[in-house]
């Protein structure tokens, strides 16, 4: 009589879950009351719940150049430019929670902090600043910003 061979039995494949098909909430913001992008980028993202802005630079949306004026002044307009940018991606200057501040200078720090406390005057968002080499156009300073909706 012959022997037979033991069959071996492959372990069944796993199978991964079927996933819903997810609908990206990624949108990108545009809004004439803040500078149009000078390069290929969104003046900001509405991803979910939160906005990320792209680095903004002092420049008057109606005219499209870098205003006149210093390290306050320019803070000003850049601020303004967040602001809108914020506004039509339906939320507030007083829903940031982190910012970024370029600066082509830190010993114009005091100017530009002043100007910073009057769009946030209590309960600041968080804030990284920090010195570089230059920024776009001669601006002397740069902000970025993550807001909630």
């Amino acid at each position: 009589m012959a022997t037979r061979k033991p069959t071996l039995k492959k372990p069944a494949a796993r199978r991964r879950p079927a996933r819903a098909a997810q609908k990206s909430t990624r949108r990108a913001i545009h809004t004439d009351a803040a500078p149009k992008a000078i390069g290929p980028y969104s003046q900001a993202i509405r991803a979910g719940a939160l906005v990320y802005t792209a680095g903004q630079v002092p420049i008057d949306p109606a005219i499209g150049k870098l205003i006149e004026g210093g390290v306050a002044e320019q803070t000003r307009q850049v601020l303004n430019n967040v602001k809108a940018i914020l506004e039509a991606a339906g939320t507030s200057i007083d829903r940031v929670i982190k910012t970024t501040v370029f600066m082509s200078d830190l010993s114009q720090f005091s100017a530009m902090n002043a100007v910073y406390a009057e769009f946030f005057p209590s309960n600041p968002p968080a804030r990284s600043t920090v010195q570089v080499a230059a920024l776009p156009l001669g601006a002397l300073v740069e902000i970025e910003a993550i807001a909630e909706c």
